[in-house]
């Protein structure tokens, strides 16, 4: 089995095809997730669960990773999203938003364009839309130039941290998750 490129995408229903779970809970996101595209459209956002695309950033030759503040959450969180209309390309998702949002222009998948973790997260009600939940395809996106990151407006903000400092801050379970995967690459860099 190769991985796939972001010069050769794969289709979202390969991409979960190929993902091995590690978890009952992500064997049972997963199931959940393959029922929802094989429904239909997945990305669209008026169904109470619908597909996004999210990475962490990391800057490989300090193996630091990089949050930003999501002020609807309230929390310290990868960067992602949804897929604007047209987009069906999982990672090529995943690298607009971390563009956006970070002013990162160099992103790119690391080591390759592995999906990295599959999560089904709940979002509260907020700007006009009712309660509901995404199902987060997370991949691993690098940069060579951390010190370009600047937030995409002011109540937005990133941090450059450890690993370790990553998982103290966030105050989501699935995100440390996440970044333990993040912190199991960088070991078998070394």
């Amino acid at each position: 089995m190769t991985t796939p490129t972001i010069e050769d995408p794969i289709s979202l229903t390969d991409l979960l095809a190929r993902y091995q779970p590690r978890t009952a809970q992500e064997a049972a996101d997963l199931e959940r997730v393959r029922a929802l595209v094989a429904a239909g459209d997945p990305w669209r956002r008026s169904l109470p669960l619908h597909v996004t695309a999210s990475a962490v950033i990391m800057h490989p030759d300090t193996r630091r990773v990089l949050l930003r503040w999501h002020e609807r959450q309230q929390a310290w969180l990868q960067v992602g999203g949804h897929a604007d209309p047209g987009e069906t390309d999982p990672v090529g998702i995943a690298l607009r938003e971390g563009r956006e949002e970070t002013g990162l222009d160099d992103l790119a998948p690391w080591p390759d364009a592995r999906l990295l973790h599959v999560v089904i997260v709940p979002v509260a009600a907020g700007k006009g839309e009712p309660a509901h939940e995404h199902a987060d395809l997370r991949f691993l996106l690098a940069t060579a130039t951390p010190e370009a990151a600047t937030p995409e407006n002011p109540n937005a903000p990133v941090r450059w941290l450890s690993v370790d400092e990553a998982r103290e801050l966030t105050g989501q379970d699935n995100l440390r998750q996440t970044l333990d995967r993040v912190a199991e690459l960088l070991d078998h860099t070394r």
